[in-house]
């Protein structure tokens, strides 16, 4: 990922990170998660079930839930830049391939051509836990890379997730988003704001690979025992318009045609010959002076613009 995209961060927090683990939490929590089920069928007693599952207060265990959910299938949608996408796709697509054979997730990419690009995943908890591990953990990998001179945020995802469901997640006067902070050590942050156009918000995980795998385990069990209420407008993101680049297109197919017609101009005039001729070449040439004066100013207007703009974006 790009430091450059996360400016709040703080450069003395994320100098070093700890050693990379491969740790797929949504994985062993559909593992354990069935393997308490055959216990209980079996008639085995409550009590050796709690203790496989490991004490949900804990903060290395994840969080505990039905039985069943672990075979329902579940859709995870995660907004990213085009870098962060560029890197979980990989040289000619061996990376994302990778990511969807080793997990056995459906993964699907929006449009390249808007700055913002959604990643949709599906598959059943344990399915979306390796995919997400995996996404995680290149994420870590390339900002290793990176030069010991250039501040590391922490890593950083955004699910997107229906407004109906964010209640949900954040609980009773904040106390569910509370315990998962405490229980995972990510940040978590529900978006006070929908998503353009949309009934969805953006839900904001950062730091390292371990402990958002841990928040992400919570988060979708969340979203699986809280479904969404009614109808949903999915967000969608729009394609960049940049019109300064529509006007200088059409002043060059502007241009390329005056030119064209001076040259058909200069053709006929030479074919007339005698004083006529020579009066309608000093015009023509007259013209393409005037031409030319008025697109040299014409890009001066639009170098002007540039030039605010990108003071604008700077501020």
């Amino acid at each position: 990922m790009d430091p450059a995209m996360y400016p709040g961060a703080s450069a003395a927090s994320y100098l070093t990170y700890p050693q990379k683990t491969n740790t797929d939490y949504l994985g062993t929590y559909a593992a354990q998660t069935a393997s308490t089920a055959r216990q209980t069928a079996n008639g085995s007693s409550a009590s050796s079930t709690n203790d496989h599952l490991g004490d949900p207060s804990s903060s290395s265990s994840p969080r505990d839930a039905s039985p069943s959910t672990t075979s329902l299938v579940l859709t995870i949608r995660l907004l990213m830049q085009g870098k962060e996408v560029g890197s979980i796709i990989g040289k000619k697509g061996d990376q994302i391939k990778k990511i969807r054979e080793e997990s056995g997730a459906k993964i699907n990419i929006s449009d390249g051509s808007c700055p913002e690009r959604i990643v949709t995943i599906t598959g059943t908890l344990g399915v979306i836990g390796k995919a997400f591990n995996m996404v995680c953990n290149k994420f870590e990998e390339d900002m290793l890379l990176l030069p010991n001179s250039v501040p590391k945020p922490p890593i950083t995802m955004r699910v997107i997730v229906p407004a109906t469901q964010c209640g949900s997640l954040i609980g009773k006067g904040g106390s569910k988003i509370k315990d998962i902070r405490e229980a995972t050590g990510a940040s978590i942050q529900v978006a006070s704001e929908m998503l353009p156009h949309s009934t969805e918000r953006a839900v904001t995980l950062s730091g390292t690979a371990d402990a958002i795998n841990l928040c992400m385990t919570q988060v979708c069990q969340i979203l699986l025992e809280a479904p969404p209420k009614g109808s949903t407008i999915t967000y969608r993101p729009k394609p960049t318009f940049n019109p300064l680049a529509i006007a200088t297109s059409a002043a060059t197919i502007a241009a390329q045609q005056q030119q064209a017609q001076a040259q058909q101009q200069l053709a006929a005039a030479a074919l007339m010959g005698g004083g006529q001729g020579v009066q309608v070449q000093q015009q023509l040439v007259t013209n393409a002076l005037l031409q030319q004066h008025q697109l040299a100013m014409q890009q001066e207007v639009r170098d002007q613009g540039v030039l605010y703009l990108g003071k604008f974006k700077k501020c």
